[in-house]
Formats: C-alpha cells, sequence, structure tokens
C-alpha cells in the first residue's frame, strides 16, 4: 500500500438492541463449549464495491449515500440485537453473559483511496486497519463482545470490518447473525428471539477458573500468507490423493493435507533438536453436524470440537493420500463417537480437554485449522449487492491455517501462519506453488 492510503475513524457509538431484553433472558448461560472457547477475537471483513447498477447509487450525492447507508446500519443492526440480544451484552463469570443491553460498539471510517487499493494488491497490514481495534484481546469482564466498523473508500464502496468474541461466537453462529441482519436491513420480518442457546443442550461446567488457553498469540517472528487454490486446481489435487481408503476426498481435506505435508517439509528442513519427531494436523469441527440430534443444527455459541491427525516426519511427508486419510480417519472417528445420542457435558469436557492436552505435548508439532467453507458469508446482502469477497485478518498464530470459499464458493483461499524460517521454506515448495497462487494479486 502507498503512503499516502489512511484510515480515519471519524465517529464511535454504542448500538443497542431496538428493544429490551426481558428480564426472565436477562442472564444468559455460557455452554461447555463456550466455557472452554479461548478468550480472543477473531476478525472478519467483507467487501462492498460501488455498484453502479444500484439506482441509488446515480442519484444520491455520495456523502447523501454514505449518511443512508449507515442509518441502514445501525437501525438494522439495533432491530437484530434485540434477537441475538447476548451479543449487546458483556461476559460477568465463567458460566455466564450478562445481558444488560450495553450495546455493539460501532465506528464509522473514511478510506482516502478506492476500495480497489485494498482489493487488488491487498496489504495484510492496511487490511487489518479495516477491523475495529481493540484495546484488549483478552476478553476480559465488561468488554464488548461485538465490534463493527464501517470503512468508507472515497470511490463509494463499503468495507464493513467485525471484531467477535470467541468466548460465545464461532463462525456458524457469525454468519447466521449476519444474514439475520442483511434480512433486517431488507425489512423482512423475523422471530423476536432467534438466539437458541447451546447452554440448554451442553449446560457449563461449575468451573472456579477457566481452563488453559488452547490457542497463543506467537511470541516467535512469524509470517501470514495468503494462498488461493482455483476450483480446476483443487480437482486435480483431489486425483492425487484420491485412493483405496478415500476414495473421494473433499476440497478441504486436500488443500489441508498439501498444506500440512509442505508445512512438515518446511520444519523437517529448520530441523534442530529441539525440534518435535511428530506432527499433527488439528481440524476444528462444527459439531452440529456431529450430533446426533436434528435441533442441534440451530444452536448457537460455540460449537466446535476437533480430531487430530498424527504423522511421524519424514515417514509421511511425501505421502498425499496418506495424510488424507488419516485426516478422514480422523473425522469418521470422531462422528462414531459423538454422533450417537445421549452425549451429554462430560463427553464435551473431555474432548476439548484432550484437544488442550495434544496442544500441550513438548513430542508433537502441532497445526491447527479451521474451515469457513460453506457458511454463508457472501450472502450478507445490505442493499447494495453481494460481498465481493469476505478475509479473516488472522492474528499471528504459530502454524494457524484458515480456509474459505472463494466467491464462487469452488475455490478456496487458506491463510497460513508460520515461523518466518519455515515460512521462508514453504513458501518456494515448487509442489506448493504447482497448485495454489502465493499472495495473489486480488481477491476471487
Amino acid at each position: 500500500m502507498g503512503l499516502a492510503a489512511k484510515i480515519e475513524v471519524f465517529h464511535k457509538e454504542r448500538i443497542t438492541p431496538s428493544s429490551p431484553t426481558p428480564h426472565h433472558l436477562r442472564v444468559f448461560s455460557l455452554s461447555t463449549f463456550d466455557q472452554f472457547s479461548p478468550a480472543i477475537y477473531f476478525p472478519l471483513i467483507l467487501f462492498y464495491p460501488n455498484n453502479s447498477d444500484i439506482p441509488e447509487v446515480n442519484n444520491i450525492d455520495p456523502q447523501c449515500l454514505v449518511v443512508e447507508r449507515t442509518k441502514l446500519l445501525k437501525k438494522s443492526l439495533s432491530e437484530t440485537l434485540s434477537r441475538f440480544y447476548p451479543f449487546a451484552g458483556r461476559i460477568q463469570d465463567h458460566a455466564s453473559v450478562c445481558c444488560n443491553d450495553k450495546g455493539a460498539m460501532f465506528l464509522e471510517a473514511q478510506v482516502n483511496c478506492p476500495i480497489s487499493r485494498a482489493l487488488d494488491k491487498p496489504d495484510l497490514g492496511f487490511v487489518k486497519e479495516l477491523v475495529p481495534n481493540l484495546q484488549s484481546t483478552e476478553g476480559d469482564t465488561g468488554h464488548d463482545l461485538l465490534l463493527v466498523q464501517a470503512n468508507f473508500f472515497e470511490c463509494g464502496g463499503i468495507a464493513i470490518g467485525f471484531n467477535v468474541s470467541h468466548k460465545i461466537i464461532d463462525a456458524f453462529t457469525l454468519s447466521t447473525f449476519l444474514n439475520s441482519w442483511s434480512a433486517t436491513s431488507h425489512g423482512l420480518q423475523l422471530p423476536p428471539h432467534q438466539y437458541v442457546a447451546a447452554a440448554s443442550r451442553f449446560p457449563p461446567l461449575d468451573l472456579f477458573k477457566p481452563p488453559p488457553p488452547f490457542v497463543k498469540i506467537a511470541k516467535e517472528r512469524c509470517r501470514t500468507r495468503r494462498l488461493l487454490f482455483e476450483s480446476s486446481k483443487i480437482e486435480s489435487l483431489k486425483a492425487e490423493a484420491a485412493s483405496a481408503a478415500v476414495q473421494n476426498p473433499s476440497r478441504v481435506e486436500v488443500v489441508s493435507a498439501l498444506i500440512w505435508k509442505c508445512a512438515m517439509k518446511a520444519s523437517t528442513a529448520n530441523s534442530d533438536s529441539a525440534r518435535p519427531p511428530s506432527s499433527a494436523w488439528l481440524q476444528t469441527v462444527n459439531m452440529r453436524k456431529i450430533l446426533g440430534q436434528p435441533s442441534a443444527e440451530n444452536l448457537m455459541g460455540n460449537l466446535l470440537g476437533f480430531f487430530a491427525a498424527i504423522s511421524m516426519k519424514g515417514a509421511s511427508e511425501g505421502d498425499l493420500q496418506g495424510l488424507v486419510a488419516a485426516m478422514r480417519k480422523g473425522y469418521e472417528e470422531l462422528k462414531v463417537k459423538y454422533g450417537a445420542n445421549g452425549v451429554g457435558v462430560d463427553d464435551v469436557s473431555k474432548l476439548l480437554k484432550e484437544y488442550g492436552e495434544v496442544l500441550q505435548r513438548d513430542d508433537i508439532e502441532c497445526y491447527c485449522s479451521t474451515s469457513w467453507c460453506r457458511l454463508p458469508f457472501f450472502e450478507t446482502n445490505f442493499g447494495w449487492g453481494k460481498p465481493l469477497m469476505s478475509s479473516p485478518a488472522i492474528e499471528e498464530i504459530k502454524n494457524l491455517t484458515t480456509l474459505m470459499d472463494t466467491s464462487d464458493g469452488r475455490g478456496i483461499e487458506a491463510r497460513l501462519t508460520l515461523k518466518e524460517e519455515d515460512m521462508a521454506i514453504f513458501e518456494i515448495n515448487e509442489e506448493l506453488l504447482a497448485y495454489a497462487s502465493l499472495n495473489p494479486l486480488s481477491y476471487s
């Protein structure tokens, strides 16, 4: 980005629910999943280029258009917070949210460049400024659970940035919230309370202190890179990764396996006595699709489980099929173990404790991955078209991969953070570059 590009926040206010939360809903219980979720925030950005096909763009003064769109966003957000009332509250202890209608922080910012500067040559440092800044990212009591920043570019384009507490919100819950918000902006009538608490099925544990965090912000020097896997390349990768064990691997499996394979090779090349001999791919999973109950699909909050695929460094680094098979085996075992009726709080607690224990092991180098694929972020239309792309601006959490759909729903964009010395080798891996574009010049 050029030095002239500047993002200036010119207004802040707190958006409160349009109607007060009823007294009997004022205390919102965290679920077992919520309690184990890390007290961090995760970001999202939705880009809306100026759409000249929308009549209002051509018939209204640009400044008036900013005012009208801001009013629409604030009004519909207020109405949506009445349905997702915990988002306007504050975490008060390790077991509940005080739904006191304090509201969500809403920032307005002016960007003195066209939106193409953010889309055509995306710079991670600049993109992060489109997300609301946090005074603290530790998720302590009293902090906002939802922050929104509407960024208005000089060309008329808009980027809406979010910072969201992972303590009560996962990607599925956020996408549900955003689609409810965009539907409200079109005047659609929705049920008064859409938030079905996961605690109704998985009530909180009687904890006196929170469990140890699952992820830690990297202390080492790290680098984050974007990787674009086009649909045609993914099909070729599927053909190479298919085997008797997994005849029809998924997009996420083959992309994950290739990233894991190349990351292990980079780690091995930099090996010293301090490097663990084994490697694990820890894949977070939306447990709504695992739990053997139809009602689980509607639960809000965090419902994230995981499975682990283990590989000895050097033994399987060249075996893409073996890595895919290990991932599929881990997923199928998770389904068998937790897909039956009767899974309870103790089972969930055990699963999540196991996740933390794997991360703490000294003999395994862990790579954590989360997939937002198939979540309907691209359907978030406030009246000026669907977003061109959505982009999580990731904190530098070492060995973390985030996968997202491209706008056509067939490709995958990955963001990966590795130690500097590992990334230097990873990003020149010829096999990787045969399937992925590194730091592409534009979003898809």
